[in-house]
């Protein structure tokens, strides 16, 4: 089976045919476990969700904040494995027919091996990999195996990144960019950050590709915000906070389909 990097092409310019930005979610597989995670990502999908990003949990993630690495403890305390992080994505896709990243940092893929992770990612229907820690000129090996099962490389691009670099980094990719909002770990924030607007920019003139802005959107306001100049507009924090502050699954399940709903609704720019 192919993946799915057409998916996730058309979905991006299907919503911006639409006059909004695509909605793209971040949750951690086998957070609160493996099952209850698989039930997570499709409550988002199921609430306006356009495209998921399904961490890899991991052990030293530079990127990720607290929210995001409690969660990820919690996974790898439960034992999850690439097996689990791979059956949450065939069912996440099964379930919605929707474009599904793994966001992983490198270590992991080149443990289980390049070609066998890309080849049953792939199989699962995955669209691609967001790889926020690999340097695009080690990136090689990954991107030939991407090609061969149609997946996409998703780099992250930040408002440090010179413009030789940024244009280095845009020209391998595929997909989408991922725009840092701000310098930093992930988590929610008070402000959407001034400077993703000009980082989209300075993306844009480099590339054709759309350009996902994240990091530090914590509601549908930030949202809607950062929506008038993105492509898409990615949360992570936001979703994975509202199950740890859940008092139990239920009861994080209506709050996930809540929040993202509002975050869905934000997506559209003629009313904001």
């Amino acid at each position: 089976m192919s993946g799915n990097i057409a998916l996730l092409t058309n979905t991006l310019a299907a919503a911006a045919r639409a006059d909004r930005a695509a909605l793209v979610a971040y949750l951690p597989a086998g957070f609160p476990t493996v099952d209850g995670g698989i039930a997570a990502v499709t409550a988002v999908l199921d609430s306006g969700a356009d495209i998921l990003e399904i961490g890899l949990p991991h052990s030293d993630p530079i990127l990720d904040g607290p929210v995001i690495q409690t969660a990820a403890e919690v996974a790898l305390r439960g034992g999850v494995r690439i097996a689990d992080v791979l059956r949450t994505v065939r069912e996440a896709y099964a379930a919605s027919g929707k474009p599904i990243l793994v966001m992983t940092y490198w270590n992991p893929v080149q443990r289980y091996g390049i070609e066998r992770f890309a080849t049953e990612l792939a199989a699962a229907g995955g669209a691609g990999c967001v790889l926020p820690d690999l340097p695009v000129q080690e990136s090689e090996r990954w991107r030939e195996q991407a090609a061969a099962h149609d997946l996409a490389t998703v780099f992250v691009v930040a408002p440090s990144t010179t413009g030789d670099r940024l244009a280095e980094i845009t020209t391998a990719g595929s997909g989408f960019v991922y725009a840092s909002a701000l310098m930093g770990v992930t988590g929610t924030r008070t402000s959407g950050g001034g400077a993703a607007g000009t980082l989209v920019r300075r993306t844009k003139s480099t590339t054709d590709l759309p350009v996902c802005v994240g990091i530090g959107i914590s509601d549908a306001g930030q949202a809607a915000e950062v929506a008038a100049f993105a492509d898409g507009v990615i949360v992570g924090s936001a979703l994975v906070r509202t199950l740890l502050d859940a008092p139990d699954e239920a009861a994080g399940l209506a709050a996930l389909r809540s929040l993202t709903t509002e975050l869905s609704d934000s997506m559209f720019r003629g009313e904001h």
